[in-house]
């Protein structure tokens, strides 16, 4: 009888400690919701202009640490850039979906560097091009290769993220700079153009 409360007592005391482990291990995690809009360009192109686009998606946060966590997440990015050249008004339209892959260190309460690495799967390519009220829309990889060019457009993008977050009351204030890493456009007379994005999103932190 005695044997059986001893075995009862402990085995409660694993329970309780067991859901206080649970506990602790999902207030280590968090699940963000984010929209926002890119600021996107392509290098090597002195005619390239800036496309103002959309971007969001979700984003999961561990952290290690009270200073320290990782996140990663999917993101629908529009990127690309715009340009006119002889009476000619043209956008690119590069659509991905992004996987960001951060660290992130909190300097103070609230206050997170980042960097990580981020592939980006494209997803979506047109160019819209416009003059004398006509508009043509067509495929970007399409459309060089009608240009002459022998042309192929890369599907996987890499990205080097780097930028600074401010979270207040679950609520975060994002800026990141993706610095392009692959020529996202490969073939014989084409420039080492690649993708260059400045990222500002808000999102609300929700634990899990």
């Amino acid at each position: 009888m005695i044997k059986s409360r001893v075995m009862k007592k402990k085995f409660c005391l694993l329970m309780l400690m067991t859901l206080v482990a649970l506990h602790s291990y999902a207030q280590s995690w968090n699940i963000q919701p984010k929209i926002g809009l890119n600021v996107a360009t392509m290098t090597n192109d002195d005619d390239a202009k800036s496309r103002l686009a959309f971007v969001g998606g979700l984003e999961f946060e561990y952290f290690a640490s009270s200073d320290f966590s990782f996140s990663f997440g999917a993101l629908y990015s529009q990127q690309g850039c715009k340009g006119e050249s002889d009476g000619f008004a043209g956008t690119i339209k590069l659509d991905y979906i992004n996987v960001p892959l951060i660290a992130n260190y909190y300097l103070a309460d609230g206050f997170a560097l980042k960097v990580g690495i981020q592939p980006g799967f494209l997803i979506n390519d047109k160019v819209k091009v416009s003059a004398n009220s006509v508009l043509v829309e067509v495929g970007l990889e399409e459309s060089l290769k009608a240009s002459g060019f022998d042309a192929k457009l890369k599907s996987l993008d890499l990205s080097i993220p780097i930028g600074l977050s401010y979270t207040i009351n679950n609520i975060q204030l994002d800026a990141r700079y993706n610095w392009g890493m692959t020529k996202i456009i490969s073939g014989p007379g084409i420039d080492s153009t690649k993708n260059s994005v400045f990222e500002f999103t808000i999102g609300y932190k929700f634990g899990l």
